[in-house]
Formats: structure tokens, C-alpha cells, sequence
């Protein structure tokens, strides 16, 4: 059930917002329960690192604070 709290949509506005939420829940609904779901962009890690992390060695600890 779906219930307006503020505001006075037309039944227009009302039928178009319906179609995206039902449109949503069919994509939902669609997938396979157990398939896992690629991440969204945003929560990537990969995003944060960007450069590759320094190799271990003698003086790692040094060039994680210095650049080359």
C-alpha cells in the first residue's frame, strides 16, 4: 500500500511514480535469489585505490608517505 504524506499529486503524477516503483520491483523480482549482485559505482573499492600499493619490502613504510 502506498500512501501520500504531503502533497496533492495528480492521478498522473500518482500512475507515473506507481510505474517506476512497479518497474523496480519486477527487476527485483527477476534476478535469481542466490546471484550475487555486482557493486553499485559508489560503493566500489576499487575507486579509492587507484595507484597500486608499494610492494613489500625494506622500506615499504617509507614510501607509503613519500612518493617516489
Amino acid at each position: 500500500m502506498i500512501k501520500v504524506v504531503r502533497g496533492n499529486p495528480t492521478p498522473e503524477e500518482l500512475a507515473a511514480a506507481l510505474a517506476v516503483v512497479q518497474a523496480r520491483a519486477a527487476a527485483t523480482a527477476s534476478a535469481a535469489p542466490g546471484a550475487p549482485q555486482p557493486p553499485e559505482g559508489w560503493s566500489d573499492p576499487a575507486r579509492i585505490a587507484r595507484r597500486a600499493l608499494p610492494r613489500p619490502g625494506a622500506r615499504t613504510w617509507a614510501r607509503t608517505y613519500w612518493p617516489a
